[in-house]
């Protein structure tokens, strides 16, 4: 570990500019960075922006392969599902992108209470949700006090034999000691956006006059979380506001830096693109948009860069696109999301709402469509509830030993799904899924157990996992 680096601004701009000006590579450079992908030991800054440069079709497509055969390998067919619950919208920023942006007169306010955030919970709960992603705008009314009791409170929340069984939280930056507090309120990952690498262009988007406003607080939040003991963060950016070329490579800094710094990664990478936000003028003027083409290269070479890293996408992709990503590097999507304060009770769904979504749909037709596509919906929390979190998770993951976990783990909480809360239809075609994917594991102990689980659930025994 470099504790020297710890709080250093890593992201030198002129570098990577100048690395994304480079030569397009030759199909023999290309296929040398390839080759080495297929090692599942990632890629260097350097490889990346090779990969970045590529523009011949045919060696994009190759890009996607090598992608699929990453993500094949360490995931294998499983996709982890998780819901938000926005606590408030109010928001002292005033982000150019962003429907809670403080100067938006548009959109009704709210900050829930406790007993709307624990009703919001029940709803969630019944559809059959598991993880949650707590999210709300950057307030006094949204503290860290505030933010623990919401935890305490859902983590309480019990219906019938369901509990939430692991939550996210996605906030603003804040200081070591209030990290230390959330840390102890047993979050999973911690997420927080940079927006923008681009300390430029951060400027004109975040106005002075408000907390966000300051690049340097945002860019080394996650070395005050991890400083904290918070073993898991979840970095990201907003596609559309800088050149994606220079976002992937500060990404790749990002990851990078703290790796050097405190020995693990990012656990996840979020991948969204802005979308169209009421009151916000930046999101119908995109200034760097991202085409669907482009999309699906950047995923997938941030895939084969970062093999063991979650990547994440939201309810702003349609279905389609969203189906399609799967095979190329998405190991977590969002499924019946709302992205305002207490929607899901009273589905007021475009008031008050941070971005217009492009899915829909509700999150047994998510899971009836990733059945179809041959994938096993996973509601997983048995790594975190065994603290396998963090350089520990990694050091099962790089040698392939995590596998052993995800794929049994995926088949119990999908099975609890199908029993307790899928129609006939999606129990049947799912429970088929599952008989498909026991051929595939091999004939040892370790099946005896998987099986011995899988017969206890359909017995009644809940909330089984290795």
């Amino acid at each position: 570990m470099n504790i020297a680096e710890k709080n250093q601004n890593f992201i030198n701009r002129e570098k990577l500019y100048s690395l994304i000006e480079g030569n397009i590579p030759t199909s023999s450079e290309v296929e040398t960075v390839l080759n080495k992908a297929r090692e599942l030991n990632g890629l260097s800054l350097e490889e990346v922006a090779l990969l970045l440069r590529v523009v011949s079709h045919e060696e994009i497509q190759k890009i996607m392969e090598v992608a699929h055969y990453v993500k094949e390998a360490i995931y294998g067919k499983r996709l982890v599902l998780f819901a938000p619950v926005y606590t408030g919208n109010v928001c002292v920023n005033n982000c150019l992108y962003c429907a809670f942006r403080r100067d938006n007169k548009s959109i009704v306010r709210k900050v829930l209470d406790m007993s709307e955030i624990e009703e919001e919970t029940r709803i969630l709960l019944r559809e059959g949700h598991k993880r949650i992603l707590l999210i709300c705008g950057e307030s006094p009314r949204n503290d860290i006090d505030y933010i623990c009791e919401a935890i305490r409170r859902v983590y309480a929340i019990r219906e019938g034999k369901h509990n939430v069984r692991r939550i996210n939280v996605e906030l603003a930056p804040m200081s070591v000691e209030d990290f230390r507090k959330l840390k102890k309120e047993n979050i999973g990952t911690y997420v927080c956006f940079q927006e923008t690498y681009e300390p430029e262009l951060y400027k004109v988007y975040h106005p002075a006059g408000s907390p966000k406003a300051d690049y340097e607080n945002r860019l080394l939040v996650m070395d005050r979380a991890m400083e904290a003991g918070i073993s898991d963060v979840g970095l990201g950016v907003l596609f559309g506001l800088a050149d994606y070329r220079f976002e992937i490579l500060a990404l790749m800094e990002h990851a990078n830096h703290l790796e050097r710094v405190f020995g693990c990664g990012p656990h996840t990478i979020s991948f969204p693109r802005i979308e169209h936000a009421e009151g916000a003028p930046l999101s119908d003027n995109i200034p760097h948009a991202v085409s669907d083409d482009d999309f699906k290269k950047i995923i997938a070479i941030i895939r084969i860069a970062l093999p063991y890293t979650g990547i994440i996408l939201s309810t702003r992709e349609n279905d389609d696109m969203r189906t399609e990503l799967f095979n190329y590097g998405i190991s977590q999507i969002s499924a019946g999301s709302r992205t305002n304060p207490g929607a899901y009770s009273d589905d007021a769904e475009n008031s008050g709402s941070q971005f217009s979504l492009g899915d829909h749909r509700s999150l047994e037709e998510v899971i009836s469509s990733m059945i179809d596509s041959g994938y096993i919906p996973s509601f997983c929390t048995g790594c975190y509830r065994n603290n396998r979190v963090g350089a520990d998770f990694m050091d099962l993951a790089k040698p392939g030993l995590i596998k052993q976990y995800c794929l049994p783990n995926a088949m119990f909480s999908f099975k609890e799904y199908l029993y307790d809360f899928a129609s006939e239809k999606t129990r049947e075609k799912g429970l088929a899924l599952i008989e498909k994917m026991l051929k595939d594991i091999p004939e040892n102990n370790r099946k005896t157990k998987i099986l011995d689980n899988l017969s206890n659930i359909e017995k009644g025994n809940r909330d089984l996992y290795f």
